[in-house]
């Protein structure tokens, strides 16, 4: 029996992007970058897949968390109450997002080697 990878189903989120068009809310449409999960429904998960996962998540979920604090209290000082929490927010997921774009680039630069 084939086990199902449960990781798939995050591509169904996707579907949110549907309701940003009937309703004409474009910032709906960032859901779209689920779809991406589509392909692990061919995966077969063993051991090692959900050890690789859970470690990935992990690290970005601390590092969200332990950038989110220092952006949010330098934000609530330079900006008012109502702009920190989002400004903060963004902030902590651009710096992720920096920190993945390099590591990505490490590793294809060690690849190379």
């Amino acid at each position: 029996m084939k086990k199902i990878n449960y990781l798939g189903f995050l591509s169904l989120l996707a579907l949110i992007a549907i309701l940003g068009w009937c309703t004409e809310n474009t910032g709906l449409y960032g859901f779209l970058g689920f779809a991406y999960y589509i392909r692990y429904f061919w995966v077969i998960p063993d051991e090692f897949f959900r050890l690789n996962v859970q470690k990935a998540a992990t690290f970005a979920f601390m590092s969200e968390m332990i950038s989110l604090v220092p952006f949010m209290f330098v934000c609530s000082y330079v900006y008012d109450g109502t702009k920190a929490v989002p400004m903060s927010f963004g902030l902590s997921f651009a710096v992720t997002l920096a920190l993945i774009i390099l590591e990505w680039k490490e590793r294809k630069g060690a690849d190379n080697d």
